[in-house]
């Protein structure tokens, strides 16, 4: 088992860095894949999926599948040698975007569903 730093970074409570395992490791990075801004990362202008968007955008039955496409294409730009994504569901609904993602952890193949709930 791979021991990575926890995220958001905290201090456990021996004093040392928080820690975690892969697979809450791979949770984290979709988060901070999805819920970054593409721009608000200095030396990674095109980093994030710019997901927020949808909070404050119109409901359009359009709009949902662009923007779908868009978060699927950021996990496989920037996760795609850790996972497989098998489908992303994004909704917004008052001030909250939830989003579902549905992959496999390609180093040990198990199928893996994260629920992540943004409120703006």
């Amino acid at each position: 088992m791979t021991i990575q730093i926890d995220y958001p970074f905290a201090v456990a409570g021996n004093g040392r860095t928080a820690t975690t395992d892969n697979d809450d490791h791979i949770r984290d990075l979709i988060e901070q894949v999805l819920f970054t801004a593409q721009g608000e990362r200095v030396n990674r202008p095109t980093f994030g999926s710019d997901a927020n968007k949808l909070v404050f955008a119109p409901n359009s039955q359009a709009a949902a599948p662009a923007i779908q496409l868009a978060v699927q294409a950021a996990l496989l730009q920037w996760l795609g040698n850790l996972i497989i994504v098998d489908s992303v569901e994004v909704t917004a609904v008052e001030a909250n975007l939830n989003v579902t993602v549905r992959y496999v952890v390609r180093a040990t193949q198990q199928q893996q569903v994260v629920e992540l709930t943004r409120h703006a």
